[in-house]
């Protein structure tokens, strides 16, 4: 029997296995395919992440710009992860087992986790890392990339070592993303903030060679399709600890969740090893205190009618709303993309974004309910 059992091979599943494993207890991963590369490309803001090294960092650009109506150097580093030393960085100490998970059976003494080919896993506690599901009409945020060569990228970009973030400049109705994948490469990608549903990818698609188009390039290359649940509620207490994108660990409000699952992993690992003694249900809740603190629910509450907002706002208003995100003071812009408990900071920095933005766009949030009830209280 296994101490820790959890489902999903992805960065937060195997951040949370190799800290679970690191205090102690026996940890099995289940993965549907672990010897399968991450094709996805990752990135983070390095202050969300000290402790990651440098060999997990493929790129970090010299310069990060974002445009709403025109252009922000931003005052954060960031980086595109090396999907390779990341996954190298957060191996050793557990088992990997192939399969995918049909069923979860809890009891007293533990937990038995049913694979799709009949195998059964004993486990004192068991973590579901294995992505958010798209159950019904949900907000997505999608996008479509292809890599590009560096040199053809400068028609993009002013310098082969910077990075856009977001660029709102072209159209409302979605962004671009430009960044530097530090082996020669650039991938662009044309992007939908928020939708339900998603918009398909043939779409981004085509949006994206009519904006390659226009500088004279073609989007050949590698390609890349993402998408992203955005909402998924903070989940309620249960012997199945969701973890990850699962465990609505995704920011609603920009798509990032990599950072924050893989921070998490040891202050959750601490608190099963803790209460280990009590019994599957005292380290389960134990996890739960640690992932949903009061302050993260509200915070995370409050990035969903953020998300609302957004979405209920003319894709004519966007770049313009961008454009006052980017104008807020750096503290501000942290707290509310990376500070997940910064109950606050997130507020106060919903309520500057409030307090400038022009009536065409304050009234969209106050429709939403987005700022409402910050308004009354401050």
């Amino acid at each position: 029997m296994a101490d820790v059992v959890i489902a999903g091979g992805g960065p937060a599943g195997r951040a949370l296995a190799r800290a679970c494993a690191r205090r102690g207890l026996a940890t099995v991963l289940i993965d549907p395919a672990p010897e399968r590369r991450w094709r996805a490309t990752y990135g983070l803001w390095a202050d969300e992440l000290p402790s990651l090294p440098e060999s997990a960092v493929a790129c970090a650009p010299s310069t990060t710009l974002a445009f709403g109506t025109g252009p922000h150097i931003l005052e954060r580093q960031y980086v595109v992860l090396d999907n390779a030393g990341l996954r190298t960085w957060l191996t050793g100490g557990y088992d990997v087992v192939r399969g995918t998970v049909s069923g979860v059976d809890h009891g007293g003494l533990g937990s038995s986790v049913r694979l799709e080919d009949g195998r059964v896993l004993a486990a004192g506690l068991y973590f579901d890392a294995s992505g958010a599901r798209l159950r019904g009409n949900r907000y997505e945020q999608t996008a479509f990339g292809v890599v590009l060569p560096a040199e053809e990228a400068l028609r993009l970009v002013d310098s082969p070592g910077t990075a856009v973030f977001m660029d709102w400049r072209e159209t409302g109705s979605g962004f671009l993303y430009v960044l530097p994948l530090g082996d020669g490469t650039v991938l662009v990608e044309e992007t939908s903030l928020a939708r339900k549903p998603g918009l398909p990818p043939e779409l981004l698609a085509a949006r994206l060679r009519t904006r390659l188009a226009a500088v004279g390039l073609t989007s050949r290359g590698r390609e890349e399709r993402v998408r992203i649940v955005l909402d998924v509620p903070s989940p309620r207490r249960g012997r199945t600890v969701p973890f990850g994108a699962a465990g609505g660990l995704v920011h609603p409000a920009t798509g990032y969740s990599v950072a924050t699952s893989v921070r998490l992993a040891d202050p959750v690992a601490d608190a099963v090893a803790r209460a280990w003694e009590r019994g599957p249900a005292a380290a389960a809740s134990a996890a739960h205190r640690v992932l949903w603190p009061s302050s993260a629910r509200t915070v995370h509450s409050l990035r969903l009618h953020g998300l609302r907002s957004l979405c209920g706002m003319p894709s004519e208003l966007l770049p313009v709303f961008f454009e006052l995100f980017f104008s807020l003071p750096v503290e501000l812009q942290r707290a509310f993309t990376s500070g997940r408990e910064d109950l606050p900071g997130t507020t106060e920095a919903m309520t500057a974004l409030f307090r400038m933005a022009p009536w065409s766009v304050r009234k969209h949030l106050i429709g939403w309910h987005g700022l409402r009830g910050l308004l009354r209280s401050g």
